[in-house]
């Protein structure tokens, strides 16, 4: 196996990704248009968007990891997200025909079902709802393209997380953790929805350990499981903070009353250019059942954290212990 690229490794899941394959004395190198937080000695200045740019640093027969994207909600302008997420795709695969690149692995998203139904596994129907979702099925589909060029030689494996928690991160699983660290968390509908969700460490071992297949193409939901429902997630978060003392999910609020309450914060949003934290989509999206089935359980992997643990880490790190000068990184 050549070097490995780690594509957008200065992010949230390529950070873990980096120390892992460090720890394992696995060479690589990060090609980011940001700063990596752990390696910054093994990260070199790249743009997806820009072509001479993948040129300069992918060597011949390197394997590529690719982590980069654009993904928040409220992304501005949107052509970023064809730019980086489809022409990124588009740039990587005309540098790999170039280099002899045989390996790619894409990390996608499950964001490319959109309001699936539960237990959706790969085969699941592609019913995107917003541009990341979109972007993401597209770039899928450059990979597909170059590994159907030389289908004997290559391996191209597609790997589709749900929605990645872990310390460190602000993204939608810490601002709902942060709510209810506050105590002025307030439960939108009946609580009995499912949420799929994985933990970073579990993501990187499962990324690290798709460089072991040799051959094919592959695509893989990636789940922890079990899943939990909300009132199962904000009980056992409650119950943490709390150390025992607190039961129960707290105020609930019907889902009518909070939809509506959605719409007046997007047209405040769209009136005054400003983002806040609470949107119908939001609202929509914290009261669906979003449960996948995955593929990934039926290989040899084993994720290293059960689910409730690594919630379990992510709320003692962020809410019980001190590491005010600790990276942040920002996603949705």
């Amino acid at each position: 196996m050549g070097r490995i690229n780690v594509i957008g490794g200065s992010g949230f899941i390529g950070s873990r990704l980096c120390r892992s394959l460090h720890d394992g004395d696995t060479d690589f190198s990060i090609l980011d248009i940001e700063d990596s937080p752990v390696f910054p000695e093994k990260r070199q200045a790249c743009d997806v968007r820009a072509l001479d740019d993948l040129r300069a640093h992918i060597q011949e027969g390197d394997v590529l990891i690719n982590l980069a994207a654009v993904h928040r909600d409220d992304v501005r302008p949107k052509t970023l997200y064809d730019d980086v997420n489809v022409t990124g795709a588009k740039n990587i695969c005309q540098v790999a025909r170039e280099k002899n690149v045989q390996t790619i692995i894409f990390t996608s998203s499950v964001a490319v079902y959109g309001f699936a139904p539960p237990d959706t596994d790969e085969k699941g129907e592609i019913d995107y709802f917003n541009d990341y979702g979109r972007t993401k099925w597209l770039a899928e589909n450059v990979f597909r393209a170059w590994y159907g060029e030389d289908p004997e030689n290559r391996t191209l494996v597609i790997v589709r997380p749900t929605v990645v928690f872990g310390e460190q991160n602000r993204g939608n699983v810490y601002n709902l953790l942060r709510q209810i660290a506050s105590g002025r968390f307030l439960m939108i509908g009946h609580g009995k929805n499912v949420k799929s969700m994985a933990y970073v460490e579990n993501v990187a071992a499962f990324l690290q350990f798709s460089l072991d297949i040799m051959g094919g193409y592959h695509v893989y939901n990636y789940v922890d499981k079990p899943d939990l429902d909300m009132n199962h997630l904000v009980q056992t978060v409650r119950g943490q903070l709390t150390q025992g003392r607190k039961t129960g999910v707290g105020l609930r609020l019907p889902y009518i009353c909070g939809w509506l309450a959605g719409g007046v914060f997007d047209v405040a949003a769209r009136l005054s250019g400003k983002t806040f934290p609470i949107s119908r989509i939001r609202v929509k999206k914290f009261c669906s059942t979003t449960q996948f089935a995955s593929a990934a359980h039926d290989t040899a992997f084993k994720a290293p954290v059960s689910l409730e643990e690594g919630l379990q880490r992510t709320v003692q790190y962020e809410f019980l212990e001190n590491h005010d000068d600790a990276h942040r990184f920002y996603s949705e």
